[in-house]
């Protein structure tokens, strides 16, 4: 029997990369640690426990992931090291053998992963070689397990996962194989997780997930159920929908949205390529004409909507041919900002069989590129926006001159820091721009 008592007292420190998704499960496990006795650790204060949850969409991203455990190994030493996430399900023995992690907990493990924990410590305190079994981890047809997860972490937005894992094989990407298969948490759980954010005094929910728009193949359900569930919830003022495929952002889910009082003017696409000949390539599940249908949609309906974009560029296949369609693509779209990746060459992916392969120097110049016609497209967007009244939830900015808040539609606020606006939506007028061109100020009353 395990001994929860080996938690009582003990620092522990936390390490994020990559998603939302999995910012809001690292916060989901402190959230249960402390239930057990396990406080944060403050800056510069020496941790018990260090839980680093990894990202594996490049190579950088493995990088990163192991300088991470590296560092917090050495900054706290003695530390019970625990690497979870995508890095960890994908390559368990890399991380032991180049790493100082003591712990391996794979996709399935990491729902009972406090329980692996107190079990390791135990271990390890009995075995002072180290663990005698330091991976947990099983193979990818076995991830079968919904870990629910609801939390704030240091943000004043609440993250609300509700699915996980993808039955999308996208030539260039290892998410099945990271995190499993599509599944799910029953409405009924959610909208019970929402309604405790609301006693909590939460106002806002981001809805997150691997592939939310295909909620519901574990339960019978459908994301647009979901959504019209927790538009019920009282209490809850903002939902925002994280990423979600333009396939299955469905024309009935833009038209709710646009009369919802509860669901944010505010979209986040994944469009990827602008070429319909690399989007087959990569096996997306749309096209261009799509897509494009999307944004007018949500223009029509919902005219002052903030839309991001995610595009990736130098895909295996993206001639300059193709890249330029993309480019001129884009830049016709009625969009706001777009999240620009370099295409990464991943183990075991589908991709690697595509010949054309597109330089680094190339990939950095096609980036700059989209990246310049971003900031134009927010920075104009931004402009529309000065004069307007907008409602704008203030965040915690302790000890700070300036405070920040998002409007409905999350155009970036800037105020003097007062704090008892933490935390509140006030109605207010939008001025210009702040010194940084980053956020909007408030005009004086």
């Amino acid at each position: 029997m395990i001994d929860s008592s080996i938690l009582q007292g003990k620092k522990a420190a936390y390490f994020t990369l990559g998603c939302k998704l999995n910012f809001a499960e690292t916060s989901s496990v402190a959230k249960e640690l402390a239930r057990y006795g396990v406080t944060k650790a403050e800056k510069d204060e020496p941790a018990d426990i260090c839980i680093v949850n990894t990202c594996s969409v490049t190579e950088v991203a493995d990088h990163k992931c192991r300088q991470a455990i590296n560092r917090l190994a050495r900054q706290n030493p003695g530390a019970f090291v625990v690497v979870t996430g995508c890095y960890a399900q994908l390559k368990p023995q890399e991380i032991i053998k180049s790493t100082a992690g003591d712990l391996v907990v794979g996709a399935e493990e990491k729902a009972a992963i406090v329980q692996h924990i107190m079990e390791g410590m135990t271990n390890k305190d009995r075995n002072e070689e180290g663990l005698s079994n330091n991976t947990l981890h099983s193979s990818v047809k076995d991830i079968k397990t919904f870990a629910p997860s609801c939390s704030r972490g240091d943000r004043t937005r609440y993250f609300l996962k509700v699915q996980d894992g993808c039955n999308y094989y996208c030539t260039y990407c290892t998410i099945p194989i990271a995190r499993g298969l599509s599944r799910n948490g029953s409405i009924s759980s959610l909208v019970k997780q929402a309604e405790q954010v609301a006693a909590e005094g939460g106002k806002e929910i981001v809805i997150t997930g691997v592939n939310i728009g295909d909620f519901g193949r574990t339960t019978g359900e459908s994301f647009f159920d979901l959504v019209k569930a927790l538009d019920q919830v009282e209490g809850i003022e903002r939902y925002r929908i994280s990423s979600i495929e333009p396939n299955l952002l469905t024309d009935e889910i833009i038209e709710y949205c646009a009369t919802s009082k509860r669901f944010m003017p505010h979209f986040h696409i994944p469009l990827q390529s602008g070429s319909d000949s690399v989007l087959r390539l990569m096996r997306r599940k749309y096209d261009t004409q799509l897509f494009r249908h999307k944004i007018e949609l949500i223009k029509r309906l919902i005219p002052h909507c903030f839309i991001g974009v995610d595009v990736i560029v130098g895909t295996r296949g993206e001639t300059p041919e193709y890249f330029e369609e993309t480019f001129r693509f884009i830049e016709s779209l009625d969009i706001t900002q777009l999240h620009v990746f370099s295409y990464s060459e991943r183990p075991n992916t589908k991709a690697l069989e595509i010949p054309y392969v597109v330089s680094q120097q190339d990939k950095h110049e096609r980036s700059q590129r989209l990246l310049a016609l971003s900031e134009k497209k927010l920075h104009d967007f931004y402009a529309s926006q000065i004069g307007t009244e907008r409602k704008v939830l203030f965040e915690h900015a302790s000890g700070k001159k300036l405070m920040h808040g998002f409007t409905d539609n999350y155009v970036k606020v800037e105020i003097q820091n007062t704090p008892e606006l933490d935390n509140k939506i006030i109605t207010v007028t939008l001025d210009g721009f702040n010194k940084n061109n980053d956020a909007l100020c408030v005009r004086q009353q």
